[in-house]
């Protein structure tokens, strides 16, 4: 089996042993419980998102940024991963300006996986443009995302960032958008139409309309499935009542990825493993997945 993984988020994939040195060398206390680090079943997204909080307090300096993203593709090595991508959100990190937040991911990478910039729904969308000026020069910056989740008390929406990615398309840069996590199936329509999205992360109640569905086929968009991120936020009851075999079936686009090593505490080859159980799952289903992994993956 030829791993990818096109959606790992950098601060939720710090090892473990990692968060503590760096929490030990800033002073900063840890939950004595781990499970208070990491995600549960059915948690809900609000208090998943929340957890971010602890990785983010130890990941402000780039020289902890650098040294996160050198260990996520150490890692991804050890799991055998053939293509990998790592997304953050680096004006998030207040250690150094963007740019050099940006080229300390960049620096820790070392040409071995592509890098994503993340906004987050309801931030200015001066943060989308602001990402993507800094892409453009940066050949190892491979995409743009929009993370977190939206809510009624946001200024912004998705279709706010429209002008951002329409720039980042004609730029070559990849586009892809967090959408449909649980929430309306309208977050693809939305995300292919307006921002141009080349990839959906999660997508999850893509079914729920036959005419995006459709969309998805037309445009040839490939969903990035997070299957053990979509239990612990509970967009799905279990495993096996994940829609991936279905999605498949219609002929839509599906990579495997992690979303969260640490948090999800899962890896490529256990997700792998995992998704390969699903009722209706077949090996040739598998290797459809691979392929697409393999071949989603943003090129500039």
């Amino acid at each position: 089996m030829k791993y990818s993984d096109l959606h790992r988020h950098l601060d939720g994939s710090i090892r473990m042993g990692t968060l503590v040195d760096l929490a030990d060398n800033l002073g900063i206390g840890l939950p004595e419980d781990p499970q208070e680090i990491t995600f549960f079943k059915g948690m809900g997204l609000e208090a998943a998102l929340s957890r971010f909080a602890i990785t983010l307090s130890v990941l402000q300096q780039p020289a902890a940024v650098r040294r996160v993203a050198d260990e996520i593709c150490q890692d991804a090595q050890r799991e055998g991963l053939h293509v990998l991508e790592i997304r953050f959100a680096p004006q998030l990190h207040k250690g150094g300006s963007v740019e050099e937040v940006v080229d300390s991911a960049l620096e820790g990478i070392q040409g071995r996986a592509g890098l994503i910039l993340c906004g987050l729904y309801g931030e200015s969308p001066a943060v989308f443009e602001q990402l993507v000026e800094i892409a453009i020069p940066r050949k190892g910056v491979v995409g743009l995302d929009l993370a977190g989740a939206p809510s009624p008390s946001h200024k912004f929406g998705m279709l706010d960032y429209a002008d951002a990615y329409h720039n980042a398309r004609d730029h070559g840069i990849g586009r892809t958008v967090h959408a449909s996590e649980g929430r309306s199936v309208e977050e693809i329509r939305w995300a292919i139409e307006s921002l141009h999205a080349q990839r959906i992360g999660h997508g999850t109640t893509l079914l729920e309309d036959h005419q995006i569905v459709d969309l998805v086929l037309e445009k040839e968009v490939l969903i990035e499935a997070n299957v053990t991120s979509n239990v612990d936020i509970g967009a799905v009851e279990c495993h096996a009542e994940h829609p991936i075999a279905k999605w498949l079936k219609l002929g839509v686009k599906v990579a495997i990825c992690t979303d969260n090593t640490l948090l999800s505490q899962v890896d490529a080859p256990t997700e792998y493993e995992r998704i390969s159980q699903i009722p209706e799952m077949t090996p040739d289903m598998m290797s459809l997945c691979e392929a697409n992994g393999l071949n989603g993956r943003f090129l500039r």
